[in-house]
């Protein structure tokens, strides 16, 4: 583990808590640091590691596991919402913050810090094959029925997924982008992908909450559960059942085993979908996963 780059976190997620107490910073100060990550480091990211991408088989199972697990999802939420009667918002917050993980802006950063730059390029598989199409399916979805507005049609979906600036990236990367580019381009990508990882913690800094919502306790500790917990645990013979190696396993679980994403937690606010709830996924999940990642990290490495 990069012990330098995960001091770093702590430092940034700690500065960005105590510039939100003050007025030094304007008050969408994180969302500007996020559209900066969108917009210009993680599509730096997707070019930099997609190009070194070799394909083979066990790719799929990278691409398949973000699938597979939110069926488990949707099971394992709706038999806990059956058990301890959960309300219908509640339901598809959980559906969505647990389901989507944070596979980019924290993944990128945190599988590079904790296994090697070398692992990256399996977390973007698993982020823009995975997670994202999902949020823009799967997650569009559940708000749609859930939230009270019309079933989005496939034109819709597939124009969300045409404006996201990384999946342009994506293609360049995987048709035109050289695996060894000048070294002029891969050093001014590399700079521009290492700045993701303080810009984002930043951000989260800024805006995180960890106010305790009482009368939410017991579907918040279910969905920090799953998150963080069952779903990595499930990952694991899902990786070994593809026949994945070494390296590509360990970045696999370790993605599933990341909080909850961030933009699903502001799309189910946005459709009114208990919005304590999300935040408070969102926060007290990234403050535990300093602890669980790293624990799973060691795990894997002990597995090996």
């Amino acid at each position: 583990m990069a012990y330098d780059a995960f001091a770093l976190i702590l430092a940034m997620l700690a500065l960005g808590m105590v510039l939100a107490r003050t007025t030094l910073l304007p008050p969408n100060a994180a969302e500007t640091l996020n559209r900066v990550v969108l917009y210009v480091c993680l599509p730096a990211a997707v070019l930099l590691y997609v190009p070194r991408l070799h394909l083979q088989w066990s790719l799929l199972g990278v691409a398949a596991t973000p699938w597979l697990l939110m069926g488990a999802t949707w099971l394992l939420v709706s038999l806990a919402a059956r058990a301890w009667k959960f309300g219908r918002d509640e339901y598809a917050a959980l559906l969505l913050c647990v389901g989507l993980c944070n596979s980019s802006f924290i993944g990128y950063p945190m599988v590079r810090a904790l296994l090697g730059e070398h692992a990256v390029q399996y977390a973007v598989v698993y982020d823009q094959f995975g997670t994202f199409l999902l949020l823009s399916t799967v997650g569009l979805y559940v708000c749609a029925r859930y939230g009270g507005d019309a079933p989005p049609g496939a034109r819709e979906m597939a124009l969300r997924v045409a404006r996201f600036p990384p999946f342009w990236a994506l293609l360049f990367g995987l048709s035109l982008m050289p695996e060894q580019p000048p070294e002029w381009i891969a050093s001014g990508l590399r700079r521009l992908a290492d700045a993701m990882l303080p810009l984002v913690m930043l951000a989260v800094g800024l805006s995180i909450q960890l106010r305790l919502p009482r009368d939410e306790l017991r579907p918040l500790a279910t969905g920090l559960a799953l998150r963080l917990l069952v779903l990595p645990a499930l990952a694991l013979p899902l990786s070994l059942l593809f026949g994945m190696p070494q390296a590509m396993l360990r970045a696999n679980v370790l993605e599933s085993a990341m909080p909850s994403m961030v933009s699903a937690a502001a799309l189910a606010m946005a459709h009114g979908l208990a919005p304590r709830l999300c935040a408070a996924l969102v926060g007290y999940g990234i403050v535990l996963s300093l602890l669980t990642l790293p624990g799973w990290a060691w795990l894997l490495a002990r597995l090996a």
